[in-house]
Formats: structure tokens, sequence, C-alpha cells
């Protein structure tokens, strides 16, 4: 893989990303199953936007169900950066065109209160460093044409990344059962998704000490203060124009993001 090829996926992304209009997938300029450049091309458009005043805010958490996994032939998770332009705040609607090809998760969110920058965390490490919990939504989008993607295709695409929603109601860890929280998200008030909190990696809690392990090892650690979005519970759902979401799960509330008519 050369320096030119990652540069050219990531102008290929930022010229979808700019007009709004999803391109063609970077797979044909980086290998299958080439990670690290696909992690390059992903770097380059994480220092354009800070270079552009945007402000790193945590991270999201991606293929953490063994059925997209098996789908996309890979046997672990894959990340991508929040900014702070990506956060909605609960209640506000959503241009429909604010994200390209939406689809909608609900997870939990962590809200950290130490740093993690240590190669050997542990489970305990992660436990004593959340502060809160939250609901939230996860409002993905690609920049590659009709969702056409390969593992290094999302990963280079900033892990598919558009927008997130929290939810209002923080929780300490003991105050809810993160393995066995349910989770159920419903459009305009009928069921679209359910699903469980072990369907996570087992846990949201070890998808973050797989996320923080990963992020010392690529010199970007967790901070304080840091958002990690842990992964979807249940499956994905589009988005259609107008389209009401709310999702409730057991223990740590609920949370909801409308969007607007199509422009």
């Amino acid at each position: 893989m050369t320096s030119s090829a990652i540069d050219i996926a990531a102008r290929r992304l930022a010229a979808a990303w700019r007009s709004g209009e999803p391109g063609a997938p970077v797979r044909d300029l980086i290998a299958a199953g080439d990670v690290d450049a696909a992690y390059a091309v992903q770097d380059i458009g994480t220092r354009a936007r800070l270079d552009a005043g945007g402000r790193l805010v945590g991270r999201k958490i991606g293929l953490t169900s063994p059925a997209v996994q098996k789908q996309l032939g890979v046997d672990q998770p894959d990340y991508g950066m929040l900014f702070d332009d990506m956060d909605v705040p609960l209640g506000a609607e959503i241009a429909f065109s604010r994200v390209h090809q939406p689809k909608i998760e609900a997870e939990v969110a962590f809200i950290l209160s130490q740093d993690l920058n240590d190669a050997r965390l542990t489970t305990a490490d992660i436990l004593s460093a959340i502060d809160y919990a939250v609901a939230s939504f996860e409002i993905v989008g690609s920049r590659i044409a009709a969702w056409d993607i390969t593992l290094v295709d999302t990963v280079a695409d900033n892990a598919s990344s558009g927008l997130f929603v929290l939810g209002h109601e923080p929780r300490r860890l003991r105050e809810f059962d993160v393995v066995n929280a349910q989770m159920t998200m419903t459009c305009a008030g009928k069921q679209v998704s359910q699903g469980v909190g072990s369907a996570c990696l087992g846990s949201p809690v070890s998808a973050l000490l797989w996320l923080a392990r990963v992020m010392v090892e690529r010199g970007r650690p967790l901070a304080r203060g840091d958002l990690v979005l842990s992964g979807a519970l249940g499956p994905m759902v589009a988005v259609a124009p107008g389209d009401r979401f709310e999702a409730v799960i057991d223990g740590l509330g609920r949370v909801t993001a409308s969007f607007g008519a199509a422009a």
C-alpha cells in the first residue's frame, strides 16, 4: 500500500462528504484485510477535521455484533472518531440530508472519569473509569454509494460515523444491569429493533476494554471526559424522512430522535 493510494482514498471520501453525494468504495485502493491502511485513511480525515477547528469528544465502536462480523469476514470490532459537531441535542429535529444514507441503532454510551493510557488495561480499570452511562442513538451514514462496503471501506470512512443523540438519564454501573438490559426501539410507536446488552461483545464494558487497549496501541488513548458509544444492542434500522424513533434500555432510560422531511 503506497501513501499515494491512501491519500487518494482519503480525498475520495472527503469529496463525498463535502458534496453530500456518496461515491465509489475505496477497496480498489486498499487491499482486502489491510486494516492498518484503512485506519491511515481515517487518520487523514481525523487530522483534517481537527485542523479545521473540530473538537474530538470520543469514539464509537462498530462491528460488535457476531452476525455483522461474519458478514464482513472479520473477527474483531472497529472504531471511529466522534467530534463535537456530531452531537444532536435531545429533542432537536435532525435534517434528513445531514447524514449520508442514514441508519439508526441504539447503544449504551459511557462517559469516562479517568484517563485510560496504560497498555496493560484490565476490566477492573475500565469499571473504575466509567463515570456514568446513558441510553443513546448512533445515526450512522456511509459515504459509499448504496452501503456497498467491506471492512476497509467502513474503517476508512470513519467507521461509517454520522451523528449521535444522548439520553438525559445518567446511571452509574451499579444502578442497572449492563449485560442483561433489554433494548426496544420503536418508530412511530411500532417496534423496529430489539436486543440486549450481551449482544455487544458479551457486554458493552468488554467492548470498551477492547477499544481502550487499541487506542493506547494507536497512540490516541481515551481520556477523562471522553464519550464512548459502545456498539449496537440490536439491528440497525434505515431512516426515512419524517421518522421519529424512541429507544428504551431497561434500567437506563430512553432516548429519542426525530428527522425532518427530505429537502
